[in-house]
């Protein structure tokens, strides 16, 4: 089952928290406020017919006349109020709808088992509960747009930090170790936020100072290693024909591309090579160094394209990346050159899932065997050589074909600008297709 998540921006949650505590605050204090002024009125009422009702009786038993249209035996006034008056007590009596003013009654004996009596719904006091009311409704919702407003920038201001301190640690993913998330978030007002960028910086000077630990002890490793594998290799040579010397000179020419290849990624990870830069036209290039490696491999230029790049690494690129076709895939392996763009296919099962979703990785063949299948540096030593000459490196699989097989698709997209530094753009790694 697929759960649809509703992705909002952090100001938007801090504003409507505040106006919904704004709003539930509001409408409990104008209820507090309604009800109270309500109930004072009504007591008021009851107060005012209290006194109408005696000045009433006073005028009725010296005169006989009656004020404020009072009542004698009045045939509509309500059973309780008459129990009350019958047990000789003077009471009111609040009839109320709720769709009109209240009415209020008021009752006495007048002797001779008459009951006095007189009601008003003094409709002007009770208009006031209307304004009253009308003031609140304005009030709250001032409220609840001020909160918001509240809300908008306080949560507008925390959220412009957090996006400094994620497109900050994204470039910092990407590679780029100068970048400072506390330096990009920046203000003055410190918070949550900055201490977060802390840590983070912290967590990313002491990762890049193991990896970096890590590269130069794996380059000195090499480094120490080659005097010993030349050695080894030259001794090799001297040894009399026949298979033994042949497994001895095969496994320690192994041995010393192992090496070499440590070494260059090494220097790659090390972010110290420049590339040196000529004028080359693509296609020529590539058929003639695609011929030198393996005149069996099929060479279509669609489109030919004169770049600005370095040779050297160029040819390093294509010859990793068709040794990886042939060790892995199957043939038939083509290459194809569409101006910018070089595609090495292979016929076989494709790249794995982690590859296509990790990217390469060093001393890992995605080959469950290990019966000398390659030790993983030759997509990596490419993938680094693509990022110094500026162009992005991509991998995917490509369609079944009608006999079952896929194939594996390398592209390399060189750049229309020669690079200035390491490499101007990424290596990515695309998904499956």
């Amino acid at each position: 089952m697929v759960r649809l998540a509703l992705r909002t921006g952090l100001r938007w949650k801090l504003s409507a928290a505040i106006a919904l505590v704004g709003a539930l605050v509001a409408v409990a204090l104008s209820l507090v406020v309604h009800n109270a002024a309500r109930g004072s009125m009504l007591d008021n009422s009851r107060d005012v017919q209290i006194e109408r009702l005696n000045f009433t009786q006073k005028i009725f038993e010296s005169t006989g006349r009656l004020q404020f249209g009072a009542k004698i035996d009045d045939p509509a006034l309500p059973k309780a109020l008459r129990a009350a008056v019958a047990k000789n007590k003077r009471a009111t009596f609040l009839q109320d709808t709720g769709q009109t003013a209240p009415e209020v009654w008021a009752a006495a004996p007048a002797g001779s088992g008459r009951v006095l009596s007189l009601h008003d719904r003094f409709p002007d006091r009770f208009a006031v509960l209307d304004d009253l009311d009308q003031a609140l409704l304005i009030g709250s919702t001032a409220v609840v747009v001020g909160g918001c407003a509240l809300g908008v920038l306080v949560g507008g201001r925390l959220s412009k930090r957090l996006r400094k301190a994620a497109a900050a640690a994204g470039r910092l993913a990407d590679g780029d170790t100068s970048v400072r998330i506390r330096d990009e978030v920046g203000g003055r007002v410190r918070d949550e936020t900055d201490d977060l960028a802390w840590a983070v910086d912290a967590m990313s000077d002491a990762l890049q100072q193991r990896i970096e630990a890590e590269r130069r002890v794996t380059a000195d490793i090499a480094h120490e290693l080659r005097t010993p594998v030349t050695g080894l290799l030259t001794a090799a040579e001297l040894l009399p024909p026949g298979r033994p010397s042949e497994l001895v000179r095969d496994r320690a020419q192994a041995m010393r591309t192992l090496v070499e290849d440590v070494l260059e990624v090494a220097r790659l990870d090390g972010y110290a090579e420049r590339a040196e830069l000529q004028d080359v036209a693509l296609g020529e290039f590539v058929t003639r160094r695609v011929r030198a490696l393996n005149p069996d491999i099929s060479i279509d230029v669609v489109r030919d394209a004169e770049v600005t790049t370095d040779p050297r690494r160029l040819e390093r690129i294509l010859g990793n990346l068709i040794a990886n076709a042939a060790r892995h895939g199957k043939p038939p392996i083509e290459v194809t050159v569409e101006g910018r763009v070089l595609r090495v296919r292979d016929h076989g099962t494709g790249f794995p899932e982690a590859l296509l979703r990790e990217g390469p990785s060093r001393f890992r063949t995605g080959s469950s065997d290990r019966a000398g299948r390659g030790h993983g540096l030759g997509l990596t030593i490419a993938a680094g050589q693509a990022r110094v000459l500026g162009a992005r490196l991509t991998f995917r699989n490509a369609e079944e074909l009608t006999d079952g097989s896929t194939g594996a698709v390398s592209v390399l997209w060189l750049p229309e600008n020669a690079p200035t530094d390491t490499g101007s753009f990424p290596v990515i790694h695309l998904p499956d297709r």
